[in-house]
């Protein structure tokens, strides 16, 4: 029997009631064929209906393709998920109050599938502990009709743990490159690896059904063993992918640069302008060590590495996506999770379990919402939801963690000059508040493992002392009562020895950078 058919074929085979895990980072491994038909089913018979969709990373364009398919009331029954933002349609569903939805960090969801696949009882981590995953807050739950509990609080030993109990996936919706006629499956021109091996052994041992999207058949046997990354036992049907739903990331069909097929010149990096961001860069830079293991979030955190090639000290950053890349140079958000000339490029599960385990030398992420506490909120604004990604298996287990962004938001104007920052127009929304809206990082928790964490803004700096957000540092040209605890919602600890900035970083040339890694080494 033939394992190809077509994607409406097998979208019939997917049972109302059933659990689907789909792989996927942007348009990176997303088997878009299934989706597509998918949606198209059940517009037209009202089935499968009722579906629980899991899945890690985004699954999305961030428009229309990916879980935007799926995104229909009835359709979706339950969304386990790591981030929303993917699909705005999913979001929406969510918002309404229209299907259940749970929040969980994307590395949990990616080990998970390997406790699923070997029937253990579930995954056993301190990922999520004190955030908004915690069963103690909202355990993971992000609509109203959400009600079951799937995370728990154990101890063990005297330890207190999360607990995320495994449970049968029924259709596991992967995709690949090329497919020889016994479903064996390679990834030559994926951009990333992610997790198509865990998800379909976990819904093989389900006993459920795997489909595979590619892009080429080829004849049994032909295929070099060590290109293989799903074997074919473990691929029920194959379906081949349609011109234009082969995406390798959110915006480019293909680049060979991404999944290693060559290598790129990369051109000198253009110098940032002097600006605000600029110096909250350079501020996070002076975190770095010599042979630092980072990872940027994206925006301003991005400019890490921007900042560091400026400065000549680019051969001492070891990049790192969580998404599985290590080395290169990581793309712009159009392809976030994707890297140029990347030296290696790990499985999602397997970047994780380093990440975890404390891989990370360094951190850099984004900065929204922080209170007096060193919470930080990332993940739900109002009504809208974005999801915590990957953001709290990084800023949980990262040696340093570096929060980065601007001190307000929304109309904020400044002027970084002559070795100062002055401040023309304050922005509208506060983003040290009384209280985050919904905690994606732990203060509280950082502070007990004693985690070396600071909030870098243009116009402070602040460390966190005993589980309080402290004061330490202070911009030239910047007033600390009006321009500093004037615009915060909390008034935060205040250091004896309170600093000015490194005034260089306020100049058109710095040229420091270097000599301050080098002497962080020391």
């Amino acid at each position: 029997m033939t394992k190809v058919i077509t994607a409406a074929e097998a979208a019939k085979l997917i049972k109302d009631n059933s659990t689907v895990a789909l792989t996927g980072f942007g348009m990176a491994c997303v088997n878009e064929e299934m989706a597509i038909s998918i949606e198209d089913r059940f517009k037209a018979e009202g089935h499968p209906k009722n579906l629980t969709v899991i899945h890690a990373s985004a699954v999305g364009d961030r428009r229309t393709k990916g879980m935007s398919h799926l995104a229909h009331e009835g359709l979706i029954k339950r969304w386990i998920g790591g981030i929303v933002s993917a699909s705005p349609q999913i979001s929406d569903l969510i918002v309404e109050n229209k299907c259940e939805a749970y929040n969980l960090p994307q590395g949990v969801i990616t080990q998970l599938y390997r406790e699923i696949a070997a029937k253990r009882p579930g995954l056993f981590t301190k990922v999520g502990m004190r955030t908004f995953v915690d069963p103690r807050l909202e355990g993971g739950k992000l609509s109203p009709c959400t009600t079951e509990d799937i995370v728990k609080l154990i101890e063990i030993e005297g330890e207190e743990w999360l607990f995320y109990p495994t449970f049968p996936v029924n259709v596991g919706l992967i995709r690949g490159t090329v497919a020889d006629e016994k479903g064996n499956l390679t990834l030559e021109k994926e951009g990333l690896h992610m997790e198509v091996l865990p998800v379909a052994q976990a819904v093989k041992n389900s006993g459920g059904i795997v489909i595979a999207q590619v892009e080429t058949l080829a004849a049994a046997g032909t295929l070099n063993p060590k290109d293989v990354k799903v074997p074919g036992i473990l691929i029920d049907y194959i379906v081949v992918a349609q011109p234009g739903n082969q995406f390798q990331t959110e915006n480019t069909e293909y680049n060979p640069a991404f999944s290693g097929a060559t290598k790129v010149p990369l051109n000198a990096v253009d110098a940032l302008p002097l600006d605000a961001r600029k110096v909250i860069a350079r501020r996070a830079a002076m975190e770095l060590v010599p042979s630092t293991v980072l990872n940027l979030g994206v925006g301003i955190p991005v400019n890490v590495a921007t900042v560091g090639a400026e400065e000549g000290i680019s051969d001492q950053l070891i990049l790192t996506t969580e998404a599985g890349s290590i080395g290169g140079v990581p793309a712009g958000l159009k392809d976030f999770g994707h890297a140029y000339n990347s030296e290696a490029i790990m499985d999602h599960h397997a970047q994780f379990d380093f990440y975890d385990g404390g891989g990370l030398d360094l951190s850099v992420l984004g900065l929204a919402q922080t209170d007096s506490c060193g919470n930080v909120n990332v993940s739900k604004f109002g009504n809208r939801v974005a999801g915590c990604g990957g953001f709290i298996n990084i800023s949980q287990a990262a040696k340093k963690l570096v929060f980065a962004g601007t001190f307000t938001a929304g109309g904020l104007q400044q002027e970084v000059k002559d070795g100062k920052l002055t401040i023309i127009q304050e922005g509208k929304a506060k983003k040290f508040v009384s209280e985050v809206e919904q905690v994606t990082f732990s203060g509280e928790y950082a502070s007990e493992v004693k985690q070396e964490v600071l909030y870098v803004t243009e116009r402070a700096v602040f460390d966190l002392e005993n589980g309080k957000l402290r004061l330490i540092e202070i911009a030239p040209g910047v007033d600390l009562e009006k321009d500093v605890l004037g615009q915060m919602g909390f008034k935060p600890l205040i250091a004896e020895d309170l600093k000015v900035m490194n005034t260089g970083m306020f100049e058109e040339k710095w040229g420091k950078l270097k000599d301050i890694v080098m002497a962080n080494g020391k």
